[in-house]
């Protein structure tokens, strides 16, 4: 598993669908997530330490998960299958791990709110990460191209299940992803 940190929120300028962006702690790999618009507002209204005057659906799920005695442990975004992503968030209860299969975007919205870590399953990064050149923001890997990753090569059918991925990452507008709110 590769530790991850939510790097952005952004918009497709063409279809204005939301992606998260996360990005390996270590590295430059870069992994967009697509996510609905409220999950996106829940995020990023905790990332940028905006007060609500009501508790949103996942400040409820974690006041439930604390007052329960539990304690969210991390999110790993588990798998990807027919460009769907999956998550896990792992819970401590009573000392025990316990596994609660979830959106990745509703675990993130969690992580953001109790501070866990995010991970990523290193097959996930395999099939959907990508590089972004950074003078222009754009990935690095063109369609079509076959790319060797520890010894595995992506078939062409791998990168045409992938090429939905590569298609809104290039719609996306990235001149500011370097900047950060603080």
């Amino acid at each position: 598993m590769i530790e991850m940190s939510i790097d952005s929120i952004r918009v497709s300028l063409m279809n204005y669908q939301r992606v998260v962006i996360l990005k390996e702690k270590v590295a430059k790999r870069y992994l967009p997530i697509w996510i609905g618009p409220a999950e996106a507002d829940a995020i990023a209204v905790k990332l940028q330490g905006v007060t609500v005057p009501r508790p949103l659906t996942h400040d409820l799920l974690s006041s439930v998960i604390d007052s329960l005695g539990a304690a969210i442990d991390s999110i790993i975004v588990s798998d990807l299958k027919s460009d769907t992503f999956y998550a896990k968030i792992i819970l401590n209860v009573d000392g025990e791990q316990m596994e609660i299969d979830s959106r990745p975007s509703d675990a993130l919205a969690l992580a953001v709110r109790t501070d866990a870590p995010i991970f990523a399953e290193e097959a996930v990064l395999d099939k959907a990460g990508i590089l972004l050149d950074e003078e222009t923001g754009k990935p690095i890997m063109e369609e079509g191209d076959e790319v060797d990753t520890k010894d595995r090569k992506v078939s062409e059918e791998e990168m045409r299940k992938l090429s939905a991925f590569h298609d809104f990452i290039n719609t996306l507008d990235l001149d500011d992803f370097d900047k950060r709110k603080s």
